[in-house]
């Protein structure tokens, strides 16, 4: 299918660089010299994916990042000259769906966004295979198909990848995962990121079902997360 990306990057050359290569793989790109603009753009270009450059001046990647998040619901792979961990972490954190450490190859940026197509798709019908209609773990209460979570009348606000985590743990509540399995099982086989991605979500997932007081996510120290219900101490 024809994808249409935003990216949102002041160095020229690297926005040539990819216009060029998805020219030819008959992706349309629309370009943002900054955060501002690209915030502009977004709601008339409607793209399907944003690729945001960390470094930019006036409103950089993670603060663009942040707005977009607010606005709507898209994937968005943020692009870093720095190495450092806290870089990925806060990006991943703010909602960003990958990152790529400049410089890169643009065949594998194309790569990283079939990636995440390709587990957006598979996605709903993972969660949705041999699942009930829905979770109720007391006042828990996971709705498959419509993707909703409610703490009793309270409504709790998932990102895609963070339902589809819950949804996960909810089918084998009280077995332990790695976070190799959880990689595999909800990122997808082929998704390239580090294991600091699973300890992110995690974190998010448990700020955000803080409201009830049966179900945790616990760490298996050595090993990885296990979902159980009950009165959290």
């Amino acid at each position: 299918m024809p994808w249409k990306v935003l990216i949102a990057d002041d160095d020229p050359n690297v926005r040539e660089i990819i216009r060029l290569y998805f020219r030819q793989q008959q992706i349309e790109l629309v370009e943002a010299p900054d955060g501002a603009s690209a915030l502009s753009m977004l709601a008339e270009a409607k793209p399907d994916i944003v690729i945001l450059d960390v470094m930019m001046p006036g409103l950089d990647g993670f603060e663009t990042c942040r707005e977009i998040m607010k606005r709507c619901e898209i994937p968005v792979i943020m692009l870093t000259a720095k190495n450092d961990e806290i870089d990925r972490v806060l990006g991943l954190e703010l909602g960003a769906d990958d990152y790529m450490t400049k410089p890169f190859s643009p065949r594998e940026l194309v790569a990283r966004i079939k990636a995440i197509f390709r587990r957006m798709q598979k996605g709903q019908a993972a969660i949705e295979a041999d699942s009930p209609a829905q979770y109720e773990f007391d006042d828990l209460v996971i709705h498959v198909p419509r993707r909703e979570v409610n703490v009793g009348s309270e409504k709790i606000d998932l990102r895609p990848k963070e339902f589809e985590l819950l949804a996960f743990f909810a089918k084998s509540p009280g077995s332990v995962f790695t976070r190799e399995q959880l990689l595999q099982q909800v990122w997808g086989y082929e998704f390239s990121g580090d294991m600091r991605t699973v300890d992110v979500h995690v974190k998010k997932l448990r700020e955000k079902l803080s409201p009830c007081p049966h179900a945790c996510i616990h760490t298996v120290w050595g090993v990885g997360y296990k979902f159980e219900v009950e009165a959290c101490t």
